[in-house]
């Protein structure tokens, strides 16, 4: 005999199949098939084109018409858009084979007489940086490939010397340069080992600071200063994969957990001719500092190196001498809370007389102008509203272009000013182009390739002449997906701002059914992010998550997000670093005030109906709601988290919750394991077993906990998927399908669908 359970669930299954089949056949209606696994509702794009020096042109890679599954290398006029071939793909076929080279990536000496050329490159962790290299002499057609003997697709950020006759490149942890003429190569470092690295990064510098391609040709080319990383010290963490065979291949990464050792980093600088290593006398312990920038003086006699303290509250300019390795400090940029690393290069102003600095010393995040000394600081931006990038500065005219939106935290603009810091913020967006504005912008100042999308509106892609700020042409203005995409059925969008209490107001939106009837009941589902790495809240295209969220209105659900504090927002230093050692406490008591006063304010919102969901820091966030406020949230999917921060990497836990010697009070109210049992929702929990970066170790220990205090949850392991869970055929397709159907579920649409006669 069927218990009332199974009848109950057999029937919501039923009922879902049906629900799904009567959809796809409406194409108004959107399904999960639809939206990941097909292209209907792919938008154009303007990917891979590239400014050209002189600032009035840009090159892009095309299809050969000439021959089939090749690329050639056009040029286009911005101001005209004449279009010339500038490298056809019959010049990249070497000698004794019969197709060109697959162009991964290009280079074009100082003097472009010499192309520097990427291809058949593999993935380290996250991006394609290794591979094979050739250089193209374009006049006489030679096509040499660099590297000896080196093994396939094992070498690393290739550059031409300045003088463009050799080229440095990193090959298995090593520096070498190679003469491009006689073929002689020289090995500047012997001891790279997968431990000891040269010229790279170890993997928490690159997934933390974006350090990957870590040395630098001197201005006058006669020598190299690059990073090594000594990664011996740190302990090794196994990845497991059981799906490559009878028996199980392990992988292993040097992977510092919170509080554990780190790599020893220093710099060094050595002739490109070879020699002896010069070190940088950089002060601390390298295994408790970081060197986040290293950038050479146009003389080609000091470095400038940006070095971090390990609780990262503390940022030193340093200056060194690239002859003796003496250094000093010029500039100090302390916080109570932590330092963000603003800009990973040296932008120099007045001929390397001056640098920019971005700090937010004032409370809110501003350009500076230093001088070569540190001696001098003086703003150029100024006002209580945050600069959020820099995007280029005009040093003919005088201007620093920067990204802002003093009005609207969820948007953003192109804004200049002037370098004297003498004018104030001037924008240059187009009055029409409102919501989210990406920048490419050209060598000289004159040219701007913009990207305006919208929430709910595909990227629209235009060229500006920032000159007078005026639209020259529109380059992809997607309006047949657009047309398409507003036939789908659509219920009212909005964007709001919710009091919490205390004087704190969160940005969030909202997104409900087609029909919305307010005296009607409905179930909310709130997507959340809450730490400081990113914001969910922006008035921008959201892709394929856009669309799940609006198939998920057209089946009677509202869904929702709020940016609490801690998140990256546009809304001064306080806003963002109030969450300094409360990672887990404060993000998550300011997502459910927000979801208690959303609630309240709003009576078609069933409070018994309330889920939330997010991916890594997402997740964690998930599993925060779900044990700390059971009694708000009902049901929780929770991807890819990490349960317990002592689990994660030193450089991100630590700047935002110090050590845990120091802070292990800190450390246990951040983890969301501690109160795993509280649990009284529906819990799913969905992770990849071969997760790199937030390891599925600790959701096994959140397993384990949740078992112990016996507690129901579901778990979906993904085997040997990476963090972003995307490999193999139909893995995205699966995981969303599983989080739609675990949805209807577990929190139906409708209030009384659970209510199931026997």
């Amino acid at each position: 005999m069927k218990t009332k359970i199974d009848r109950r669930f057999r029937f919501l299954f039923v009922l879902l199949l049906l629900v799904q089949a009567s959809l796809a056949q409406d194409p108004a209606r959107l399904s999960v098939e639809r939206i990941f696994n097909s292209d209907e509702f792919q938008p154009a794009r303007f990917g891979g084109f590239r400014w050209l020096k002189d600032g009035n042109s840009f090159a892009k890679l095309e299809p050969s018409p000439t021959i089939k599954g090749s690329m050639d290398l056009v040029r286009y006029d911005a101001a005209t858009n004449k279009r010339d071939v500038l490298l056809p793909a019959e010049k990249l076929v070497p000698t004794g084979e019969t197709k060109p080279l697959a162009i991964n990536g290009y280079e074009w000496s100082a003097d472009d007489k010499r192309l520097l050329i990427y291809t058949n490159s593999k993935k380290v962790w996250r991006q394609n940086t290794k591979g094979d290299y050739w250089v193209l002499d374009p006049a006489s057609g030679k096509l040499t490939k660099l590297g000896g003997d080196a093994k396939p697709s094992t070498m690393m950020f290739a550059k031409f010397s300045p003088d463009g006759a050799r080229v440095g490149y990193v090959r298995e942890s090593d520096l070498y340069v190679e003469n491009i003429d006689t073929g002689k190569i020289t090995r500047l470092t012997t001891n790279g080992s997968p431990t000891m690295i040269n010229g790279t990064s170890d993997w928490v510098n690159e997934e933390e600071f974006n350090l990957r391609d870590c040395w630098r040709w001197s201005p006058d080319g006669k020598s190299i200063a690059f990073w090594q990383f000594d990664a011996s010290g740190i302990e090794d963490f196994l990845l497991l994969n059981n799906t490559t065979g009878l028996y199980p291949s392990l992988t292993k990464i040097p992977y510092p957990k919170a509080g554990t050792t780190n790599a020893a980093v220093r710099v060094g600088v050595i002739n490109a001719d070879g020699g002896d290593i010069r070190w940088m006398k950089t002060p601390g312990d390298p295994r408790n500092t970081y060197l986040v920038s290293v950038d050479w003086t146009a003389n080609s006699k000091e470095i400038y190196l940006q070095h971090f303290n390990r609780l990262q509250n503390t940022l030193n300019v340093l200056v060194a001498d690239a002859a003796s390795g003496d250094v000093r400090s010029i500039l100090t940029e302390k916080d109570d809370a932590w330092v963000d690393l603003e800009l990973p290069s040296m932008v120099w102003l007045d001929g390397g007389k001056r640098f920019l600095w971005v700090s937010e010393r004032t409370g809110w995040r501003h350009a500076y102008s230093v001088s070569a000394d540190g001696s001098d600081v003086r703003p150029i931006t100024k006002g209580e509203f945050d600069m959020i990038d820099v995007q280029a500065v005009d040093q003919a005219g005088g201007w620093l272009y920067y990204g802002a939106s003093p009005q609207n935290a969820a948007q953003k603009y192109l804004f200049r000013t002037k370098l004297d810091g003498s004018s104030q913020p001037e924008r240059v967006t187009p009055p029409t182009d409102n919501g989210w504005n990406v920048y490419n912008i050209s060598p000289n100042r004159h040219w701007a390739v913009q990207t305006s999308s919208s929430f709910g509106k595909y990227s629209k892609i235009s060229l500006l002449d920032l000159s007078n700020g005026s639209v020259a042409r529109t380059i992809v203005d997607n309006a047949a997906a657009q047309a398409k995409l507003d036939k789908l059925q659509k219920g009212p969008q909005e964007f709001f701002r919710v009091d919490i209490g205390d004087g704190v107001a969160l940005d969030g939106w909202m997104m409900k059914p087609p029909g919305f009837d307010p005296a009607k009941k409905y179930p909310i589902l709130f997507y959340a992010y809450s730490e400081p790495a990113g914001q969910t809240v922006m008035d921008s295209w959201q892709g394929a998550n856009y669309l799940w969220f609006l198939m998920l209105t057209q089946q009677g659900y509202i869904v929702a997000s709020v940016d609490n504090r801690g998140t990256p927002a546009p809304r001064g230093r306080q806003f963002r670093k109030s969450i300094y050692r409360k990672l887990g406490v404060l993000n998550s008591q300011d997502q459910a005030n927000a979801a208690k006063a959303i609630i309240a304010k709003n009576s078609f919102i069933d409070p018994a109906r309330v889920a939330i969901w997010g991916w890594s820091g997402g997740g964690a966030a998930t599993l925060n709601a779900m044990f700390r406020y059971p009694d708000i949230y009902k049901m929780g999917m929770s991807v890819a988290p990490p349960p317990d921060n002592r689990y994660y990497d030193t450089i991100y836990t630590e700047r935002y919750l110090g050590l845990p010697k120091d802070d292990a009070e800190d450390y246990k109210n951040a983890a969301p394991i501690t109160f795993a049992k509280n649990l009284k929702g529906d819990l799913l929990i969905v992770h990849g077993t071969g997760d790199d970066n937030v390891h599925y170790q600790a959701t096994e220990l959140l397993i384990n906990e949740l078992i112990a205090n016996n507690k129901p949850f579901t778990i979906m392991p993904y085997p040997n998927r990476t963090h972003s869970i995307s490999e193999g055929d139909g893995t995205t397709l699966h995981l969303f399908s599983l989080l739609t159907r675990y949805l209807h579920e577990h929190l139906p649409a409708s209030a009384t669908a659970a209510e199931v006669p026997e």
